[in-house]
C-alpha cells in the first residue's frame, strides 16, 4: 500500500464516529421506527382483533392474489433473464446496446405509467380492447392485467443480476466443455448453471419482493374489486381509507414480515456470493 493512501484510510475517530452516529439517527428514524410502528398499530387492538383482520376472506382474497401472482411473474422474469443474460454476456450482437436499455426500462419508468400503457393496450378503447371485448377476454380488471403489469415492473431484477457475474466470468468454462464434447444444453445445466446459483437465486428474491409489494402499476389496471383483484398493498389502501386502521396495519405487517424474510434471505445469499468470489479468486491464484 502506497504512502499517499493511507491518510484516507485512517481518519480520525470523532469523524468516524460522527459519520456512524449520522447512519444510525437515519436508519432509526426512516426505517426502525417506521417499522416498529406498523407491528405496534397492528396489535393495538389485541390480538382477536389482527387475526379477524387477516382472516377477513377479502384480506385472504388479496393474500391468494398476491401470491399468485408472484408465483406467475417470477417464473416468467427468471427464464427472461437467464436468456437475456445469456445472449447479452456471452455472444456479441447487433442490437445488444437497445436490448440492454430495454431491460432498464422498468427503472426508469413510473409504476403508474406501466399500467397506463396495458390501459392503452387493452382498454375498451384501446388498441386490442374491441377485439378483447368480441372474443370475451378479459385483460384489466382481472388476474391477467394484475400478472403483465407486475411482470413488467420486475423483468429487470434478475437479468440486471447476472448479466455483469456472466460478464466477469467469461466464457473459458464453456468453450471448455463444449471442446470435450458437451452438448450446449449440458454446458448450461453442468457449467453455466453452477456458477450462476447464488446471484440467480438473489435476482429471484429482488424480483419476487417487488412482485408482492408492486402497487402503482397494479393499483392502475386492477380496478380495485374487493375480494377479486386486490393484492395486499391494494387491499392495506382501501382499509386506510376506510379508517379501518387495525385492519390495515394487520396486512401490513405481514408485507413487512415478507420484506424482513427477503432481507434475510438477501443477506444470506450475499455471503455466500463472497465466499463464491473468494473461492474463485483463490482457486485461479492456484492455478497461476
Amino acid at each position: 500500500m502506497s504512502h499517499s493512501t493511507r491518510p484516507a484510510l485512517k481518519e480520525p475517530t470523532w469523524v468516524r464516529a460522527l459519520f456512524i452516529a449520522v447512519a444510525l439517527i437515519f436508519l432509526t428514524l426512516f426505517l426502525f421506527v417506521p417499522l416498529a410502528a406498523v407491528f405496534v398499530q397492528a396489535f393495538a387492538k389485541g390480538w382477536d382483533t389482527y387475526l379477524a383482520a387477516i382472516l377477513d376472506p377479502d384480506a385472504i382474497s388479496a393474500i391468494k392474489l398476491t401470491l399468485i401472482t408472484a408465483a406467475i411473474a417470477v417464473p416468467l422474469n427468471l427464464v427472461f433473464g437467464v436468456c437475456a443474460a445469456w445472449c447479452i454476456a456471452k455472444f456479441e450482437f447487433r442490437g445488444k446496446s437497445i436490448l440492454l436499455t430495454l431491460i432498464d426500462l422498468p427503472f426508469s419508468v413510473s409504476p403508474v405509467i406501466s399500467g397506463l400503457i396495458y390501459i392503452l393496450l387493452f382498454g375498451a378503447q384501446g388498441w386490442f380492447g374491441a377485439w378483447l371485448q368480441e372474443h370475451d377476454i378479459r385483460i384489466l380488471f382481472a388476474v391477467p392485467g394484475i400478472v403483465l403489469a407486475t411482470v413488467f415492473v420486475t423483468f429487470p431484477f434478475v437479468a440486471r443480476e447476472l448479466i455483469p457475474l456472466m460478464q466477469a466470468q467469461g466464457n473459458e468454462e464453456e468453450e471448455a466443455a463444449i471442446v470435450l464434447g458437451a452438448s450446449g444444453w449440458n454446458t448450461f445445466w453442468r457449467v453455466t448453471l453452477p456458477n450462476i446459483k447464488w446471484g440467480l437465486l438473489y435476482g429471484v428474491i429482488l424480483c419476487n419482493a417487488r412482485a408482492m409489494g408492486e402497487f402503482g402499476a397494479v393499483s392502475v389496471v386492477s380496478g380495485h374489486i374487493r375480494g377479486e383483484t386486490n393484492t395486499m398493498p391494494l387491499h392495506v389502501e382501501i382499509l386506510y381509507n376506510e379508517y379501518n386502521f387495525a385492519a390495515a396495519f394487520a396486512v401490513a405487517s405481514l408485507l413487512a414480515l415478507l420484506a424482513l424474510l427477503t432481507l434475510a434471505l438477501k443477506s444470506f445469499i450475499e455471503w455466500r456470493l463472497q465466499l463464491s468470489h473468494a473461492d474463485d479468486s483463490a482457486t485461479r491464484s492456484t492455478e497461476h
